[in-house]
């Protein structure tokens, strides 16, 4: 088989206009502000509107990757949604996105590891990519937490929100693009992060519904654990299976499940020359999204610079990790 270098082409983003300040959780919550804002350093979490769904948020962010990108639906050969919030169990969220953005070509589904969803489906379409020889393939991971919040649990409800972002990817120069990929699904802590209702376990009724079971509940010490024993051994083993020693990492995108952890996990890593970029406190916590919005905004910001290293990793519930090492490309 040929040589074939995939890479990220074009970014997008959307994030509902609704922001939900920390005054507002601490009064839904019944609690002060202050102890929220002890809490997490996030201030603004933005919520879709009643009318919005997981599908609409999607095709908002791939509308504008594809725009960015100059080109249109129709070019598109694969079409991956990253979900842990979809409209419904079926159809598949790619499948109305697919047909809202009129990509009637593309092949479609979706994918569902959580925090980590982003980084499986960018290495499933690189994939895909490389079998067929080219071809464009639109990566979008969307979130809409805020319908599965107990806003009496200020616990959850202080640190999760709601958005959506893509990336087009697609050929870039030999020696650019993906360059190193790591998964993996240490499984034991599977619990930690949960919505244990309305699944064939425990199907939707009024005695799931009256018991909180269609809600998030979350164990965040045992999120952290888990991030912080099997992250920083992932993501030092990837940079050095690539080739390359943690400290000419340029930049880290990680998932933020809160504050601390992201300057923890690049320290713990030896990233000591890595920028971290974090959209936490403006954003929250929006699950595979997490990942790609912060990507898009820091493209869109001019701080990518052509060569530049960056690594992308999502730790989370499941549990999984995906990390991916990409060299960037301005030459498309």
């Amino acid at each position: 088989m040929a040589e074939y270098s995939a890479g990220i082409l074009a970014t997008g983003s959307y994030v509902p206009k609704d922001e939900i300040d920390s005054v507002e959780v601490a009064r839904r919550a019944g609690v002060t502000a202050e102890e929220i804002e002890r809490a997490t350093p996030i201030r603004i979490r933005r919520y879709a509107a009643p009318d919005e769904a997981a599908s609409d948020l999607a095709t908002r962010a791939a509308e504008r990757t594809l725009a960015r990108a100059g080109i249109t639906a129709d070019r598109i050969d694969y079409l991956v949604v990253s979900t842990a919030t979809g409209d419904s169990p079926q159809p598949p969220t790619s499948h109305l996105v697919q047909n809202a953005i009129d990509a009637h070509h593309a092949a479609c589904f979706d994918i569902s590891a959580c925090s980590s969803g982003f980084l499986y489906g960018l290495e499933s379409v690189r994939c895909l990519l490389r079998l067929r020889g080219g071809g464009l393939a639109l990566m979008i991971s969307t979130e809409v937490y805020s319908r599965f919040i107990d806003g009496s649990d200020h616990r959850t409800a202080a640190l999760l929100g709601d958005g959506a972002a893509a990336a087009l990817v697609g050929p870039v120069p030999f020696g650019y693009g993906f360059i190193g990929t790591h998964l993996s699904s240490p499984g034991d802590a599977h619990d930690v992060l949960r919505i244990e209702a309305g699944g064939s376990r425990v199907p939707p009724s009024h005695e799931s519904v009256g018991a909180g079971g269609h809600c998030v509940t979350r164990d965040g010490r045992g999120i952290r654990d888990f991030v912080m024993e099997y992250g920083p051994p992932a993501l030092a083993g990837l940079v050095r299976g690539a080739g390359y020693g943690t400290e000419q990492i340029d930049h880290l995108i990680p998932h933020q499940p809160d504050g601390l952890r992201p300057d923890e996990l690049a320290r713990a890593s030896g990233l000591r020359n890595a920028v971290t970029h974090r959209t936490l406190e403006q954003y929250g916590d929006v699950g595979s999204a997490s990942v790609p919005l912060t990507l898009d905004l820091v493209n869109r910001a001019g701080l990518l610079h052509d060569g530049d290293l960056v690594l992308m990793a999502g730790l989370g519930s499941g549990t999984s990790i995906g990390a991916s090492l990409m060299r960037w490309s301005v030459t498309r």
